[in-house]
């Protein structure tokens, strides 16, 4: 349980809504792609909104600029000590993320905790939070191939599957591009929604994902390359969508009991087979629903569901609101 002083420093935290300021901590082989993808987005805003409505610092522990790991070193770079510090600072990680984390790294980032700063991380910069103990009992997104190792050494952090998460004082994100949908978002809350479009539009994207979206995690990401009879249900699965196969087909296939393959799902992913393919037909759905312009009709059909009411009903249950909520104008 949080103490009265912790919960005491968190109100004082500003909120998200009004972030501003953005430094960027460097991390020797840091992620180009993952920074560059957070620092567009502010850039962006302030060309479309015709206004500084964002400025951005980079720092590095020791004030000089830091390789990231395509050997390119990002400038101006400034120590943490600077006078003028950011209204939040969000950690850049890439590959040695474990060597590139050292304990002046953990007292620096414990002191601007100590500060009320909202603390982030992308990519593996998310790691140097948990060493530092600034995630516990936080819920926290990193990239799929880091998170089975992490989650072992950090019981106390609470993993997502989602792109990013937001929660309270804390943003942490996967890498790659997700960070461009995490301050797209961070953009709505300051500028609006339709600010934050038109900054993706200008990206040339197809939708800003949100807090909700997961990351696309590979079964055998999941479930280890040993369970090869697992992985091969789960894939023919998503070859079979618009026509199900039965749970009797699919042990059939894989030649395993109905029995043996309610086993290992329950094991290893935590449902059933039947859960499962239910919900890997319902995000197909959503992702249509999204991203085309084909009648619900139509998405329920290529979604394996013959009557319009049980897809509804399953929607609803599996995202919290119906179909028809995905076609709505955002504001």
């Amino acid at each position: 349980m949080r103490s009265v002083a912790a919960a005491l420093a968190h109100s004082a935290t500003p909120p998200m809504s009004t972030l501003a300021h953005f430094g960027f901590l460097t991390l020797p082989d840091f992620s180009m792609i993952a920074f560059s993808s957070a620092v567009e987005v502010l850039r962006m805003a302030n060309y479309v909104g015709r206004a500084e409505h964002y400025t951005w610092s980079i720092y590095s522990s020791h004030g000089a600029a830091v390789r990231a790991s395509n050997g390119i070193a990002v400038r101006p770079t400034q120590a943490l000590e600077a006078s003028e510090m950011p209204d939040v600072m969000i950690v850049c990680g890439g590959i040695g993320i474990r060597e590139a984390v050292d304990d002046g790294t953990r007292m620096m980032l414990a002191r601007l905790a100590g500060q009320n700063m909202p603390l982030g991380g992308i990519c593996t910069g998310a790691y140097a939070l948990m060493s530092s103990n600034l995630l516990d009992g936080y819920r926290c997104a990193v990239h799929w191939e880091n998170r089975s190792a992490l989650h072992r050494e950090f019981p106390l952090v609470q993993f997502a599957d989602e792109l990013f998460v937001i929660d309270r004082d804390r943003l942490t994100c996967t890498g790659g591009t997700a960070p461009i949908d995490m301050m797209l978002n961070l953009v709505g809350l300051r500028l609006g929604q339709q600010m934050a479009a038109q900054v993706s539009e200008q990206f040339i994207l197809e939708r800003i994902r949100g807090a909700t979206d997961p990351q696309p995690i590979p079964v055998d990401a999941r479930v280890g390359l040993s369970r090869a009879e697992l992985i091969e249900v789960v894939r023919l699965m998503e070859a079979n969508i618009e026509e199900p196969l039965s749970l009797d087909e699919l042990a059939r296939l894989v030649q395993l009991s109905q029995r043996h393959l309610q086993r290992i799902f329950k094991i290893y992913l935590n449902v059933s087979p039947t859960h499962h393919y239910l919900t890997l037909r319902l995000k197909r759905a959503r992702e249509l629903l999204r991203t085309t312009n084909a009648s619900i009709a139509r998405v329920t059909a290529v979604c394996g569901f013959h009557s319009p009411c049980h897809f509804s009903k399953a929607y609803r249950a599996q995202f919290g609101h119906a179909p028809s909520h995905e076609r709505r104008p955002t504001r």
